[in-house]
């Protein structure tokens, strides 16, 4: 009959420490508490569009990243995923991998084009959503 946690607890301190479900059930819970107090260490909180400070237009390019970009590039990091990181790319005179300036026109022709291993998005995104990207890669 199961009694749950507080059941097999309780039969515990009646049994003592050879009741059959006794080392796997404190087992699992030592390992679900050393996994939770792990994941906790590496995970930062998404920061929400007000705390970043982006304009409305700047949170719907950012909607459009997450859904679009972020698979493959990292935007709070200049390191990639299959793409380049793109944290400050707009900060530099030129983009990293392509050597070309960095500025909106090149940008826009990358996403709208593709290039190498990146698919174009010339049919998947509006000149709205083309406008909304960029306002939000200029906050990177």
């Amino acid at each position: 009959m199961w009694r749950g946690a507080g059941g097999l607890a309780e039969s515990m301190g009646r049994r003592g420490k050879n009741h059959p479900g006794a080392g796997i059930f404190f087992g699992c819970v030592a390992c679900a508490l050393g996994l939770a107090m792990m994941a906790g260490c590496d995970v930062e909180r998404r920061k929400s569009d007000a705390e970043l400070g982006l304009n409305p237009q700047q949170a719907a390019g950012r909607k459009i990243y997450d859904n679009e970009c972020d698979r493959c590039h990292e935007p709070d990091s200049t390191r990639g995923k299959k793409g380049p990181g793109l944290q400050g790319m707009f900060k530099n005179k030129y983009l990293s991998l392509s050597g070309l300036p960095a500025d909106d026109e090149r940008v826009s022709d990358i996403i709208r084009l593709g290039r190498k291993e990146m698919p174009a998005y010339s049919q998947k995104l509006s000149d709205q959503d083309m406008q909304d990207l960029l306002a939000y890669l200029h906050t990177l």
